[in-house]
């Protein structure tokens, strides 16, 4: 999701998984440097003097002039186990205040969700990862199940099957979930992240 002050310097906050975009306040800058972002792509709605874009599936965010954005970017969630089955873990996250932007197009991935485990001996499908320039976050560790048990790293880990302690959650990305739960029944799919 991204969001943009109409009316004073865009900030741009972008999610992955969800973009948002703000703006800063206008009296943050001199005069001679007021304007506004100018932006486009993702679905883009209005709310407390912002434009906010956001992303529910891959596409472009296009800039045309410079600019400070906000983003925060959320990965897909993971797919549960089989048969006393742990469930998937989170997407993990990553989000800042300000983060430079200049005239081009930048890609956005936005990860899915993991799928459930359909045997006993599989753990749930990992989620997608979510990407947006530089920034990526981990999409989740997929749930262990009754004869493979512990859950999987990922952005937040997934839960063991079987009565098995969840996996942790990767240091790989800032903002990272912590692990998952214990064990479930049958399995379920992740959900999809958003921009």
């Amino acid at each position: 999701m991204i969001k943009k002050k109409l009316s004073t310097l865009l900030k741009t906050f972008l999610v992955f998984g969800l973009i948002v975009v703000l703006s800063l306040p206008s009296f943050l800058y001199p005069a001679e440097i007021q304007a506004v972002l100018q932006a486009t792509g993702g679905t883009v709605t209005e709310s407390g003097g912002y434009k906010i874009h956001t992303f529910t599936s891959g596409g472009s965010f296009i800039v045309s002039s410079v600019g400070d954005v906000e983003y925060l970017v959320v990965a897909g969630g993971a797919g549960g186990g089989r048969n006393m089955g742990g469930g998937g873990g989170a997407g993990g996250y990553r989000t800042a205040g300000s983060f430079a932007v200049t005239p081009q197009t930048y890609s956005i991935t936005v990860g899915g969700g993991g799928a459930g485990s359909t045997s006993d001996s599989a753990k749930g499908g990992t989620g997608g990862n979510s990407i947006f320039d530089t920034i990526t976050s981990t999409g989740g560790g997929g749930g262990g199940s009754s004869s493979n048990a512990n859950g999987a790293n990922g952005g937040s880990g997934g839960g063991g099957g079987g009565g098995v302690e969840g996996a942790n959650g990767t240091n790989a990305t800032a903002n990272s979930g912590g692990g998952g739960g214990g064990a479930g029944d049958n399995a379920g799919n992740g959900g999809a992240g958003s921009i």
